[in-house]
This record gives structure tokens, C-alpha cells and sequence, in this order.
């Protein structure tokens, strides 16, 4: 009877039939492959022979076949575990890890066996990954435990749980340290995105409190100035007037309070990396894998996988060095190039959109193609982020590095480097090219026909502003959502198969035999029907947790680089990053397959790209503040030759700003034609004009005005200034935070000291025994 109502009461669940019994013996991992009738087909005999050499290592191995697929449960011996945890108590570095002491989980379980497995040849000398590539084998995976995956889901991996802690040491018993370590840095990244996104909230809302007080907007909204035409043909001259909308928008991130937050991100991202090493000590110490050394730990699953092994030895070529660089340098070459192409998409789309657009494009020609340019270039990032990743696998086969740490290191910095020029390059011209070497009138320059681009009227940065608002809000919203998607529909599969496969089931877990261990051995059907539940989920591999730290550390480089042009940048990371963190766990826990745990101890070479981006976002923000933004050439006119320079008083010191920084160029002026036609010379009014206005520092000839060199003067001087100060106030802060809390000094010392006492009471026991 009480059977009867357990069935009853989970009858429409997908969970198994959990008993209260002793718990059911698991499985470390199951290979599936394709079911080969004929024994003499190829791929039945290396299917047997791979079997069969697992058999010889003593794993236990279950076979189960259902329809055209069979599938194969792996389980190791305890001895294999035993030897693991004797070969890291008299190692050098992990004598006091927490793999030591007590019983193996299933965690480290997986691990050892997963090692094993991709260690172990069949005669031909094939190892699992190419016995893979020659679908030998379908797939391979490790399986969720249903009451820790419970667990997680109500603790973890769910919506309502968006603004609870994290529960990092469970996430750790369960995924291993790499994982628990991930969503460490993103817990405290996220943390720590709070004070910068409220500084570039206060900076936004400083350009609003006075939007419309400020002198400059009112002097372009106000003002009768006639501007050149921006392009060839149909552009006719339009009224500076017509940007007032544009102007405003500007200013709200164009303003003085703009140096000072791109100082304190730039100090932020140092401060960012020092507390989180100490964040990180304070984790890895309770872990007990401070100490944890990588490369020994793949010598001891090196022996436990076979003791006759022999150590992996390092080898250098120049050749293929040579060979990597030169198609690194063709990589770099091609993204560069990309870029270019944008350039002239944009270039060749601003007259042709002018010329047959609707009216409202033509008015908005230049903005319409500099968004279509923004749209195409989060395209070109879809489709050279596989490109990348095919190029960065290629490159560290040729490598030939001596283990899979290495590998993943040498992995992790091209896909960045080849990640980063895809995502930068075009932003780097809009930031410091874009509207410098467009020449003037009389002598533009072009490409082909067609003249370059200029910046927008209202200043260059408010087309980084647009190019980066574009691809952030792009890339952040459309990646997440196809995270999420394709996953899921994989899990709406899997609980389809699960209740099919339930309802035959019946009472067997209850009804289940006991090994000669006394564990419960659960029949066929319920092994087949976890192990499908399992196989239908997304599939995950070793660089699945690469793919997220990735866009974390690129989305980082957003945040920084070019804090300057996009104040509100932290805000939106910091929305994003919110909910980054239970999609991610929600995917992991639920939606895919188990990632293989893996042991550390750090972040890896991410510590070094974070370092490397915080220099970087200090040389950009202090070009974009000196050399992009107008920063500089009002700081020069309010005390060079604005009024409060000239003692007029009772006027704003910037008033008359707009008008001085526009130049003069006449229809023929001293035998100098303009590149204009004189359909062009004419307002939507009807009148012709004889001038026109265009942003620049030049006399009437086009020579350089005095002006123009004490500017730029200024802003080199600036430049290196601000880098010099912001750089000295880095090293400070890196200085003055210590990489380990003295708590995590002390405790590592007191477990030294208790590892040493244990040690000499073992000894003095061992000699005892003897006598």
C-alpha cells in the first residue's frame, strides 16, 4: 500500500522513485555509442577493443542498449581512488588538500575517470577523442546526481534567488573549484559594479541637470550658422540648428564630470583585481587547494591511469613558433582588415541611403549608416567568433604543448587577442581616425568616389557612444537569450523521453536488487532512464566554461576601455550581470549536461588578461577624453580666448564656444574650387549660398590656425598627464591592498604546523608498530 501511494504521488513527476533505503550506487560516466549489429564492422571492433581495455584498468562497465543507441555506464574501482588520495598526501604541494582526507565524492570521482578515459588507447593507438572523431562513439558525459542537483535548484539555480548569495562551497562539491571559482569572480565583479554604476549614473544626471541651461546647447539650438555639405552630389547645406537634439544627447556624456569617472574606473579596475585576489585567497584556503600544484596533479592521474606512464617532456620548436606567429599575425591582419571594410560600407551607404532613401533617411543619412554600420559589425563578430575559435584549436595543435593546462592557456590567449581585435578594431577608429583624415574643403579625401565619413555634427564621440551602446545592448540581450533557448528546448526533449520511460518503469526502484555490498542496484529501465535524461541535454565540453568567462572579460573591456565614451556602460553590465548569474546557474544546474569538475586554485591566465585590459583602459580613456572629446578644446577656450579670458563680464565663459570652433569656406576663394556643385549651395529654403561652415581650426586659405596647435598641444600634453597620474595611483592601490588577508596567512600557517605535528605522530607510531 505505501508503495502504491508513493507511486501515486510522483507518478507525473520526472524524478526518479528516490528510496530511503541505503542510496543507489552511481555511475562516473557513460560513453554511448551508435549499435552495430555486424561484429565485423569496423566500429564494433574498436568499440569492443576500447571496452576491453577499460575492463583491463578493472572498470566495472554496463551495457544497455535502447534502439539504435548503446550505452555504456563506467565505474571505477575504489582502489583507483585510494592510490590517488596516498600519491597527494606525499606530494610536494597537495599533502594537505581536501581530496586527502575522507571518503572520494562523486565530484573528484568524475574527474579521475574522466582523465582515465581519454588516457586509455586501444591497439591501433587511437584514444577516446579520436575514436569520437571517427563516431566510434556518439558522445560521453557524466551524470547529474538528482538529489545535489535538487539542492542547487532550490538554493541556486533559480529566478527568485536573483539578489541571495551564492552558495559557492556547495557549487564547489558539485562542479569542482573551476566553476565554484567563476562564479566567485562574477559574484564580486558584479558586487563591485555597484558604486561604478552609481558614479556613471551621477555623471549622466549631471549633464541632465543642466541640459537645458547650458550655453553650448542653447548656441547650437539658437544659432544661423550654415554648415558644408557631408557628402557628395544630393547633400545639400543644412542649418547647424538642425543637431540640437543631437547636441543635448551629447553633452550628457561629454561633460567635465566625464575625466574624473574615467580616472576612477581606471583606479576601480586595479582596485577590482586586488580585492578579488585577496576574495579568492580567502575561498582556495578554506578549499585547502592554495597550495595545489597543476602540473603535479596530472603526474598522479597520470600513474593512477597507468603506472608505467612516462612524464610528458617539454619541447620548443622554432619552426612552429614561427609558423603560429606568422598566422596570428595573418589573423590580426584579416580582423584589421574587416574593419576597414566597415569603414567603407559606411562610407559608400551614407550617399547611397541620401540618394533613394525616404525623407526621413536623407535627413539622417550619416546617423542611419553609422547605426546600420554598428548592426553589421555585431554580425561580423558572430561569425569571426567561430572563425576565431577554429584558428586559436588549430594553432595550439600545432603547439604540440605537453598537457591540457598549457593547451587551455594558449587557447585562452589567442581566442582573447583574436576576440578582442574583432570586437575593438572598429571601435578604435570611430574613437581616434573617424572624422581626423577626411581632409577639408577644397581637398577631401576618398576611396574611389566616395568621400570618408566625417564625425556627427554634435561631436566624434557620439558615434562611439552609438557604436558602443549598439553592440553592448546587442551582444549582451540576443547572446543570453540564445544561451537560454537552445538549452532549454534540448530539456523539453528530455522530460518527454523521462515520463515515457517512467510510466514502464513502475515499482522497480522499490522492487530494485541489492549488490553484494548491500547498495541498491536500480533495474535497466531506470539506469536507461537517468542516463537519457542526461544524454538529451545541451551537450558541454572542456571549454564551456571558457565561452562565459569570455564574455565576462570581454564585456569587462567594454566597461573600462571606453568607460569614457559610455558612463552608463557599468549600469547596464551590472543589470546584465545580475541576471548573467542564475541563467548561468539555471543552465548549468537544469538544462546541460554535467561539467566535468575540475580542481585549481585561480582564475588562470584571465588574472593576467584583466591586468593587461586595466593598462589599456587607461592609455584609451586618456586618448578619448585628450584626443576624441571636446574636453580639451573648451578647457582651452574658457581660459585662452573665451570672455572670462578677454574680461568681459557678465558673460558665461563658454558663450561664443561653437562659433570657434567652425571655419569658413567660401564657394571660390583665391583660385581654390570647393568640392561642392552648386545644387549643393542651397538651403531647403531656396537660397543660395556663396559659404558654409564646417568644424575644423583652419584659416581662409585651409592653412592651420594658431589655435589648432596650441590645442593639440594641450591634448598630447593632457594625454600624458592623465596616464601618468592615473598609472601612479594604480601602483598605489596596488600596493597599499595586499593579495592575502592576514587571517588566510595565519590559518595556512596553522595548518602547516598541524600537517608537520601528524606527520611526526605518524612516524613515531610507525616505529612503535615495528618494535
Amino acid at each position: 500500500m505505501e508503495n502504491i501511494e508513493l507511486w501515486n504521488r510522483r507518478k507525473d513527476s520526472t524524478e526518479p522513485l528516490l528510496p530511503t533505503t541505503p542510496v543507489q550506487r552511481t555511475f562516473d560516466y557513460i560513453l554511448v555509442g551508435e549499435k552495430v549489429e555486424d561484429e565485423s564492422d569496423p566500429k564494433a571492433q574498436r568499440q569492443r577493443a576500447f571496452i576491453q581495455q577499460l575492463q583491463k584498468k578493472n572498470m566495472t562497465v554496463t551495457e544497455i542498449t535502447h534502439d539504435d543507441k548503446v550505452f555504456f555506464g563506467i565505474r571505477a574501482p575504489r582502489e583507483v581512488f585510494e592510490d590517488y588520495q596516498y600519491l597527494l598526501k606525499v606530494s610536494d604541494s597537495c599533502n594537505w588538500c581536501g581530496d586527502v582526507r575522507g571518503a572520494v565524492t562523486q565530484a573528484t570521482r568524475i574527474r579521475i575517470v574522466h582523465f582515465i578515459l581519454h588516457q586509455t588507447f586501444i591497439n591501433t593507438g587511437e584514444n577516446l577523442k579520436e575514436l569520437m572523431m571517427r563516431d566510434v562513439f556518439e558522445t560521453t558525459f557524466c551524470l547529474h546526481e538528482r538529489k545535489k542537483q535538487k539542492y542547487l535548484q532550490q538554493k541556486w539555480a533559480r529566478w527568485s534567488g536573483l539578489f541571495v548569495n551564492q552558495p559557492v562551497s556547495e557549487v564547489k562539491c558539485y562542479f569542482g573549484e573551476k566553476v565554484a571559482l567563476y562564479y566567485l569572480w562574477l559574484g564580486w565583479y558584479t558586487k563591485l559594479l555597484v558604486p561604478a554604476a552609481v558614479l556613471g549614473v551621477v555623471v549622466f544626471l549631471y549633464g541632465l541637470a543642466f541640459f537645458n541651461t547650458n550655453p553650448l546647447i542653447k548656441e547650437v539650438c539658437n544659432s544661423s550658422v550654415i554648415m558644408c555639405p557631408r557628402c557628395d552630389k544630393r547633400c545639400q547645406v543644412w542649418q547647424l540648428k538642425d543637431t540640437c537634439t543631437y547636441a543635448k544627447v551629447s553633452h550628457l556624456f561629454d561633460n567635465e564630470g566625464t575625466v574624473a569617472f574615467a580616472m576612477f574606473m581606471a583606479i576601480w579596475a586595479t582596485l577590482f583585481l586586488e580585492l578579488w585576489k585577496r576574495h579568492r585567497a580567502r575561498h582556495v584556503s578554506q578549499w585547502k587547494v592554495y597550495d595545489w600544484c597543476e602540473e603535479e596533479e596530472e603526474l598522479i592521474l597520470d600513474i593512477v591511469s597507468s603506472p608505467d606512464c612516462k612524464p610528458k617532456q617539454f619541447r620548443h620548436s622554432y619552426l612552429r613558433s614561427a609558423l603560429v606567429l606568422i598566422m596570428v599575425t595573418f589573423m590580426l591582419s584579416l580582423i584589421i582588415g574587416l574593419a576597414h571594410a566597415l569603414v567603407v560600407f559606411r562610407v559608400v551607404a551614407a550617399p547611397l541611403l541620401d540618394e533613394g532613401g525616404s525623407e526621413f533617411i536623407r535627413d539622417h543619412a550619416n546617423s542611419v549608416a553609422m547605426m546600420l554600420g554598428a548592426v553589421l559589425h555585431y554580425v561580423t563578430i558572430q561569425i569571426m567568433t567561430r572563425v576565431n575559435r577554429w584558428v586559436s584549436l588549430k594553432l595550439c595543435e600545432i603547439e604540440k604543448t605537453n598537457s591540457f593546462a598549457a593547451t587551455e592557456r594558449s587557447f585562452t590567449v589567442k581566442m582573447f587577442t583574436f576576440q578582442f581585435f574583432t570586437l575593438f578594431s572598429s571601435l578604435f577608429y570611430v574613437a581616434f581616425f573617424l572624422g581626423r583624415i577626411n581632409g577639408h574643403p577644397g581637398n577631401y579625401v576618398r576611396i574611389a568616389r566616395w568621400r570618408l565619413e566625417e564625425c556627427h555634427p554634435s561631436g566624434c564621440l557620439t558615434d562611439l557612444f552609438i557604436q558602443m551602446a549598439v553592440i553592448m545592448l546587442l551582444k549582451q540581450t540576443l547572446n543570453n537569450i540564445f544561451e537560454f533557448t537552445v538549452p532549454w528546448l534540448k530539456s523539453c526533449v528530455s522530460r518527454n523521453t523521462s515520463k515515457k520511460l517512467q510510466r514502464k518503469c513502475g515499482y522497480c526502484y522499490r522492487k530494485a536488487c541489492r549488490d553484494e555490498n548491500g547498495q541498491i542496484e536500480p533495474c535497466d529501465i531506470c539506469k536507461l532512464r537517468d542516463w537519457l535524461r542526461n544524454y538529451h541535454l545541451a551537450d558541454t565540453d572542456a571549454f564551456s566554461l571558457f565561452n562565459e568567462f569570455l564574455e565576462m572579460v570581454v564585456q569587462f573591456s567594454f566597461t573600462t576601455i571606453f568607460v569614457a565614451a559610455f558612463p552608463l556602460a557599468p549600469l547596464l553590465a551590472l543589470i546584465n550581470n545580475i541576471f548573467e548569474i542564475r541563467l548561468d546557474a539555471i543552465k548549468m544546474v537544469k538544462l546541460e549536461r554535467r561539467l566535468v569538475p575540475r580542481k585549481t586554485n585561480d582564475i588562470g591566465v584571465w588574472t593576467k588578461v584583466l591586468e593587461a585590459i586595466g593598462v589599456l583602459a587607461v592609455i584609451a580613456n586618456g586618448l578619448v577624453i585628450g584626443i576624441t572629446s571636446d574636453f580639451i578644446p573648451r578647457l582651452v577656450y574658457r581660459y585662452r580666448y573665451g570672455p572670462c579670458a578677454t574680461s568681459r563680464p557678465h558673460t558665461h565663459c563658454m558663450q561664443g564656444y561653437i562659433n570657434d570652433t567652425l571655419s569658413t569656406a567660401f564657394v571660390s576663394h583665391e583660385g581654390v574650387k570647393l568640392d561642392f556643385l552648386p545644387g549643393q549651395m542651397v538651403t531647403d529654403y531656396g537660397l543660395n549660398v556663396t559659404q558654409c561652415s564646417y568644424r575644423d581650426y583652419r584659416n581662409d586659405d585651409y592653412t592651420l590656425t594658431s589655435q589648432f596647435w596650441l590645442v593639440l598641444a594641450i591634448r598630447f600634453a593632457f594625454v600624458i598627464l592623465f596616464e601618468h597620474v592615473v598609472v601612479v595611483c594604480k601602483f598605489i592601490a596596488a600596493w597599499f591592498v595586499p593579495n592575502n588577508p592576514i587571517q588566510v596567512k595565519n590559518d595556512r600557517l596553522h595548518d602547516k604546523l598541524a600537517r608537520l605535528k601528524e606527520e611526526l605522530r605518524e612516524m613515531k607510531r610507525s616505529k612503535s608498530t615495528d618494535v
